[in-house]
């Protein structure tokens, strides 16, 4: 293991080099002592100043936000790696930190740009022997330039404000992986479909419970996703990041959760649990897993001062860079393999059962959670009180762990999905990066069609929509479909996502975000059809 030992003595030799080469350069953040949160200009010339000192970095647009901001993207490499076939070229695992999707939850951004002069001019710059990092500091610009002293008042600083939740067309950027409504999501998703990065960290703040962790994270939770994907991050990656974290920092973390209700604390004497958030693709953590790619949600406590949600963000990006050097290979063989056992089972004609409903169920046994304590600190900028936490008040109070999800019902996946041309359809397969075919001739096949019993829509809207859900039954019929017909089938890489976005039933695909409203109605056939037997059919790609 000569090259490892030689890469972690070189980070020791490199330890002070930062404060050398780059102490002029300074966030916001730092430059205010941590009262304010660092501006999209500001961003953009800390971009600037690291291109201007060092070779080893790139820089794209990876598009514009609806207010018409470029999102730039960082590109550190020792290879000086531009595009996605030079990072492929290159062998090299590739990482990627998001930050600000949720632009009142700063810390992330001022960590990311902190470990991007890190990685280039100090102690971190050994990691570009061993991967290529991508950084997008500052994902939700509208958001973040939208700063007041009254937003997240909750929450420890920054005392000078921050942005806000949303994007500009009040999205939650959080919640748009699947009906990719903003152009922020639909470049996001695109960056995806182009650097296919093995490992996507995405960098929040929490709300709700009274904990004691100074940071708490998930992984993909979806049963759908590969489970060889759910296995690596639940026993192997995150247990070993969260060890670390510990021994070298002495920062607490555990997996993310909430007492019920979002409740600030357990009532003494009362039973409680610890809860996980959401199995749904439309949320990030859980729409890269259907992709068959891994993920971790980072959620710096809330109640931390704002200079120590920094700190502790950064050293648990640094834990995930140096487990991704000593575990890279693995990463990108599973990733690899998982792609690649999609495909096998959807190649053949055993049946594929994937859940179209689900629950959160417990771990094996109960475990210790580390219940907190906070008070109450003025923050002089707006006389609102800010929480704060006692960081030396710790609680263990064991009790119920549901950390996972798992399928109450499942169908049979079919081999392809058949539909008439519909151009709004087509276009959200194409942005999720989906192959997409239509036929070039006549086809007459036994198919399985889904007559609809009922429709149920949302009374109350959820970002810009009425969510929907239909029931009905399968049967088997025989079908003509015409030249023009769209196939899309299941033996791709993103087949996963093919099944969640097409299936009629699927909790939190097409026909929940409204793309088929004007097929749905009682009595009627859902305008879908599954082909459930591997057949050769004529066919073209249809491109963007």
């Amino acid at each position: 293991m000569p090259s490892i030992r030689y890469f972690f003595v070189a980070i020791l030799f490199c330890a002070f080099s930062a404060n050398v080469f780059m102490q002029d350069l300074k966030t916001r953040a730092e430059s205010t002592n941590f009262e304010e949160t660092t501006r999209y200009d500001e961003v953009l010339q800390y971009i600037n100043e690291l291109q201007k000192r060092s070779p080893l970095i790139r820089v794209e647009s990876f598009g514009e936000t609806f207010e018409k901001r470029k999102m730039p993207l960082m590109i550190l490499s020792d290879s000086g790696v531009s595009t996605p076939a030079e990072a492929r070229m290159a062998g090299k695992p590739i990482i990627f930190i998001m930050a600000n999707i949720h632009a009142g939850e700063v810390e992330g951004k001022e960590a990311a740009l902190n470990l991007s002069k890190r990685i280039l001019f100090g102690d971190l710059k050994p990691l570009l022997s061993k991967l290529t990092i991508l950084i997008a500091p500052i994902y939700n610009a509208d958001g973040n330039e939208k700063v007041d002293v009254n937003n997240r008042t909750a929450q420890y600083g920054p005392i000078g404000g921050v942005g806000v939740r949303e994007n500009s067309q009040k999205y939650d950027l959080n919640r748009d992986y699947i009906k990719l409504d903003s152009p922020e999501a639909q470049n996001l998703v695109n960056l995806f479909n182009r650097w296919d990065p093995q490992l996507t960290v995405d960098l929040h703040t929490t709300n709700g419970s009274y904990h004691a962790y100074h940071l708490t994270y998930s992984q993909a939770l979806n049963p759908n996703s590969d489970q060889r994907i759910l296995d690596f991050s639940r026993d192997k990656m995150m247990p070993t990041i969260a060890k670390n974290l510990l021994k070298n920092f002495k920062f607490r973390s555990y997996y993310y959760g909430n007492f019920p209700g979002f409740s600030n604390q357990p009532k003494p004497g009362e039973k409680t649990q610890w809860e996980a958030f959401t199995h749904q693709p439309r949320i990030g953590q859980n729409y890269g897993g259907i992709r068959n790619r891994l993920t971790i949600l980072s959620e710096a406590y809330s109640y931390l001062p704002f200079k120590r949600r920094i700190e502790v963000t950064e050293r648990f990006v640094e834990e995930i860079f140096k487990f991704c050097v000593l575990n890279g290979a693995q990463m990108m063989q599973l990733t690899k393999a998982a792609d690649e056992e999609t495909i096998r089972k959807f190649s053949g004609n055993e049946a594929v059962d994937f859940g179209v409903a689900f629950k959160m169920v417990p771990l094996a046994k109960p475990v210790e959670i580390l219940v907190g304590e906070v008070e109450k600190i003025k923050n002089p900028r707006n006389g609102k009180d800010m929480t704060a936490m006692l960081e030396d008040k710790i609680t263990p109070i064991k009790m119920e762990d549901l950390g996972n999800f798992a399928s109450t019902r499942t169908v049979k996946a079919p081999r392809a999905y058949l539909f008439k041309p519909d151009a709004k359809i087509v276009e959200k397969l194409l942005q999720h990066g989906i192959t997409v075919e239509e036929l070039t001739s006549e086809l007459s096949i036994n198919v399985d069609s889904f007559k609809i019993e009922t429709v149920e829509k949302s009374k109350r809207p959820f970002q810009g929509h009425n969510e929907t859900k239909i029931t009905g039954k399968f049967s088997s019929e025989k079908v003509t479909f015409p030249v023009g017909t769209i196939l899309v089938r299941t033996a791709q890489p993103l087949g996963r996502l093919v099944f969640y976005l097409l299936e009629p039933e699927s909790d939190d695909g097409l026909v929940d975000w409204n793309f088929f409203d004007a097929y749905l109605e009682t009595g009627k056939t859902f305008p879908v059809y599954k082909l459930m037997q591997q057949e050769n059919i004529a066919s073209r790609i249809v491109s963007k």
